[in-house]
């Protein structure tokens, strides 16, 4: 009791007023105090010599793996093994170790590494704020604050989705891979994204992220290193949908024949990837024509086809109807097919580099080798920068020294397609064979980059060539890099087609089931014409051939070029038709009586009970007058409900349907992925090479994918 009323009363008392002079002296020897205990403290991180953890394990493991007595012994792995395995767990617990500013600068102190000057236009910025924790997107956050941009006018970085190319030097790098959030998972998607250099190993591209960090002084502008934000460069042609015609003004329809398929299987690659295909990637008549169908076929070679009309009703729209019209070419025997010379005509530039390019293209030639005669001839020209040619024209009789040729390609260098062209088609005009087949087969993964590389220059080249009689196919192989458009505007003008192997299945499917159709033609210039009858029909609209629309008057002309038909080439044109009197027309009368006009052959009355006139031009090979066939069009073509139309035709609308769902033509909106996938299963039938039902688990696959 007696203590707490003495403090009591000092709590009342006003203290003293400080003595500065003792205030002071207190004042140094606090501070001289401080200074002892700091100096004489134990180092942090538990070891008294102040290294980091980093540098003990350094300590143990540069001695015990320079020791050659340890070299390939089992006392060296025990060591190694634990040490590896304390040094992750250190690295993940407290991050990787990182270097001050110095060590990228190389030759900077770190009072100059602190107060480095802004960079100016000329110079690129190295080291800058660190990026946000816990976002190691290269394009997001790593890159774009680590590293300025290095051209003023240079626009910034965007989003994943955007297609663009930014420049970093050896010394950006090292900044990047001393960032310590992301850095090197950041590094390691610029490797990956990086074009490979030729001729050296993507491993010497850019060094390991612990390498970078080395100093380096700036390297000159040709050994920049260039990284591709966006490796999905593939382009294809920007063909808006057909739309719907009116019959009073617009009655005739004129398209060229496509035999091709390079649409399907981009499609297949990417529902089997798990993603939506490009809608402009989407050729609803290449997809159609994708599929074998038994349509009834000429008798002889003399009619080198036959066409096959059904009308039925539409099944996404009551109020419409579907012409359906099938062309079958005669198939040749394969006793009576024409000796063939081919060149391959192969791209081995660095980017083929990977097992869906050049391994792949390799084991589809052998196929087609397999099947070719003893008698035809096979050159190999290959382009990578410059055209060499790996094999001079060999018979097939030596097919070894065929397949050892293809064997021994290689991919690097750039890609100098033009002259490759060139050259291909010099050695086949070397081995020209007088009614044969002559042919360059042109192998590749994208863009020619070397030389003459616009679509109309390489046009120009084609159509050159092809007035000696030297015809191309067009292969596509691999992803990321594909210029369909070019590989599309070289096969129309070179009188070939264009297929895409994206698998060993399709391979054998293109140049070994349909070798046939894809090596020799039956008929040139394959046009088609359409005339609808305005007393039957209001409206039109071509599903699909948006790329081989024609004009009027180009039917005529036989100096216009269109598609060939090969040996046993199938190909399907549909039609939705809009009956007069239908609800669905969607055009009004025009008010000064235009839509009264008829053409005189349809008021004929001989004519009236036709719906359309489809008409036919072609050339044999090697002639230049075409010939005409023609097929009228009336209710005898027609069938009541959708059940009734032969299996074929039913499966080949399901799979224009599917095409135009995933171009996202408005007609279809309604109409479902499960409906699609019931007419088609409905219609399967004789499914040889189980085509059809690999259609089906795509449908299945669109369906789901749709519903993310």
């Amino acid at each position: 009791m007696t203590v707490d009323k003495e403090l009591e009363k000092l709590s009342r008392l006003t203290p003293p007023a400080p003595d500065p002079e003792a205030r002071a002296r207190a004042l140094a020897a606090a501070m001289q105090a401080f200074d002892t205990a700091e100096n004489n403290a134990p180092a942090a991180q538990g070891n008294a010599k102040g290294w980091r953890q980093s540098s003990i394990i350094n300590w143990i493991w540069s001695p015990a793996m320079n020791k050659k007595f340890l070299a390939g012994s089992a006392l060296a792995t025990l060591l190694v093994i634990p040490a590896a395995g304390y040094l992750a767990i250190e690295l993940t617990r407290n991050g990787l170790p990182t270097v001050d500013q110095t060590e990228i600068a190389g030759n900077l102190s770190k009072n100059e590494a602190s107060k480095q000057p802004a960079a100016t236009a000329d110079q690129p910025v190295t080291v800058a704020p660190q990026a946000p924790a816990g976002n190691g997107s290269l394009t997001e956050q790593s890159v774009a604050v680590a590293l300025a941009p290095q051209d003023k006018e240079a626009p910034a970085l965007a989003k994943p989705d955007s297609l663009q190319t930014s420049e970093f030097d050896a010394n950006d790098v090292a900044a990047l891979a001393n960032k310590p959030e992301g850095s090197a998972a950041a590094l390691g998607a610029a490797k990956r994204a990086a074009p490979a250099t030729p001729g050296i190993a993507p491993q010497q591209q850019l060094a390991e992220p612990m390498a970078a960090i080395a100093p380096s002084p700036t390297p000159p502008a040709e050994g920049r290193v260039q990284i591709q934000l966006d490796p999905n460069r593939e382009r294809f042609a920007n063909a808006a949908a057909n739309p719907i015609k009116s019959v009073a003004t617009d009655p005739v329809s004129t398209f060229s024949a496509d035999v091709d398929s390079a649409s399907y299987a981009f499609v297949r690659r990417s529902l089997t990837g798990g993603a939506m295909p490009d809608p402009q990637s989407v050729r609803v008549e290449e997809m159609i024509n994708y599929f074998p169908y038994d349509w009834p076929g000429p008798d002889t070679a003399d009619q080198p086809f036959k066409a096959t009309v059904t009308v039925m009703p539409t099944p996404w729209n009551h109020d419409t109807e579907l012409m359906h019209v099938a062309i079958k070419g005669y198939d040749i025997a394969p006793a009576t097919t024409p000796h063939a010379n081919l060149v391959f005509l192969i791209d081995v530039s660095g980017s083929m580099d990977e097992p869906d390019k050049l391994p792949l293209l390799k084991s589809a030639f052998r196929l087609l080798v397999n099947r070719l005669k003893p008698d035809d001839t096979v050159s190999i020209i290959t382009y990578a920068g410059n055209a060499g040619t790996v094999l001079s024209p060999t018979r097939v009789a030596e097919k070894s020294k065929i397949l050892s040729a293809i064997d021994r390609l290689e991919p690097g260098g750039s890609t100098g397609g033009a002259e490759g062209i060139e050259a291909a088609y010099d050695l086949a005009k070397q081995a020209f064979v007088k009614d044969g087949v002559n042919r360059v087969m042109l192998a590749t993964d994208g863009d020619f980059n070397v030389g003459p590389s616009s679509d109309e220059d390489l046009k120009r080249i084609i159509e050159e060539k092809r007035k000696d009689g030297i015809f191309l196919t067009v292969l596509g192989f691999g992803r990321g890099n594909l210029n369909d458009s070019l590989m599309q505007t070289l096969a129309q003008n070179g009188n070939g087609s264009a297929a895409y192997i994206d698998s060993l299945a399709e391979a054998q499917k293109t140049l070994v089931e349909e070798a046939g159709s894809t090596l020799f033609p039956i008929a040139r210039d394959v046009k088609f014409q359409v005339e609808f009858n305005p007393e039957r029909i209001a409206e039109y609209r071509l599903i699909g051939y948006e790329t081989r629309a024609l004009k009027r008057e180009d039917f005529n002309n036989d100096r216009v070029d269109a598609g060939d038909i090969g040996s046993g080439h199938s190909v399907t044109a549909i039609y939705e038709i809009t009956p007069k009197g239908s609800p669905a027309v969607m055009n009004d009368d025009l008010r000064y009586g235009a839509a009264n006009k008829v053409p005189a052959e349809a008021s004929d009355n001989a004519h009236q009970g036709e719906l359309a006139f489809v008409k036919m031009r072609y050339k044999r090979p090697g002639e230049d007058k075409s010939a005409l066939i023609t097929t009228p069009v009336n209710n005898s073509n027609a069938v009541a409900t959708v059940d009734a139309a032969p299996p074929d035709v039913r499966f080949s609308v399901a799979v224009a349907a599917f095409g135009q769902k995933l171009s996202r033509i408005a007609a279809l909106d309604s109409y479902s992925y499960q409906a699609i996938a019931d007419l088609a299963a409905a219609s399967r039938g004789t499914d040889t090479f189980g085509y059809r039902s690999d259609f089906l688990g795509l449908v299945r696959l669109a369906d789901g994918l749709s519903q993310r």
